[in-house]
């Protein structure tokens, strides 16, 4: 993972998405680029006629505030012993992070944003999705694969890979159910093929799938909870209205990757 996207504001989740970003970095030898995101839209409104009305003095001063922020980013990361760079964009945060990540191998997001879930159905790259003053320290310590068989969760642990390569314990996580198509162990294989040995955890189902989940996660003390993201329409519904939704608002549960 050698070129990473950060999501950077004036938030205090900014920080640790930095920290997170720079410990992985140094663990690739990679590049990290910070992205400010001034989305012209906010601050667009229509009228009753078909009109459109700009609220230019406070767009004007949103950029001003963001220009001011690149400049200190670019002055906090010239003390670091990682190449790096800032890009600004002025679009619909999923449309920045889609154009600009094309070529990253990691896009990093905060937990308190409102488009974790909809940028890992945008991007081909994968979404690492941290809460506010949890910065994710590289090497892992423990890892969490949440595995249901489909291609999304496939696409997640082959994304995922990099990243856990010598994380402390990895554990494959799969709630019981009828019998798949494409079993458990075949997450195993393909991670033992790479070095990776992770233990397979068969769970009974106790409450809703996210319940079940985080329950496992949190005894296994994870750092991470890796995750497919669902794209068709009924899929997404039942996803994004549970298990996704769930983890991407539950601030007790481990930082996210999540991958389409």
């Amino acid at each position: 993972m050698r070129s990473i996207l950060v999501h950077a504001d004036r938030g205090k989740g900014t920080a640790t998405r930095l920290d997170t970003a720079l410990s992985i970095a140094r663990a690739h030898n990679g590049h990290v680029t910070m992205l400010i995101d001034t989305p012209i839209e906010r601050y667009v409104t229509s009228d009753p006629f078909g009109g459109v009305i700009v609220a230019t003095d406070l767009l004007k001063q949103a950029q001003a505030d963001d220009d001011v922020l690149a400049t200190q980013v670019l002055e906090d990361l010239k003390n670091e012993d990682v190449p790096f760079d800032v890009v600004q964009y002025e679009l619909r945060p999923v449309d920045a992070f889609a154009a600009s990540g094309r070529f990253a191998d990691l896009i990093v997001v905060g937990r308190e944003s409102d488009f974790a879930g909809d940028l890992a159905l945008a991007t081909r790259a994968p979404v690492l999705v941290l809460g506010a003053g949890k910065p994710l320290a590289h090497p892992l310590r423990s890892v969490c694969i949440a595995w249901d068989g489909g291609d999304e969760a496939a696409a997640a642990l082959r994304h995922a890979v990099p990243l856990i390569a010598d994380a402390g314990a990895v554990h494959v996580l799969t709630v019981v159910k009828d019998e798949g198509e494409f079993p458990a162990t075949d997450a195993l294989r393909y991670l033992s093929r790479h070095g990776i040995k992770a233990e397979l955890v068969e769970l009974p189902r106790k409450g809703t799938i996210e319940e079940t989940l985080l329950d496992a996660a949190s005894e296994r003390g994870a750092d991470l909870l890796v995750m497919g993201a669902y794209g068709h329409s009924r899929m997404r519904e039942l996803l994004f209205g549970g298990v996704t939704r769930f983890f991407l608002s539950e601030p007790d549960a481990p930082a996210l990757l999540l991958a389409h």
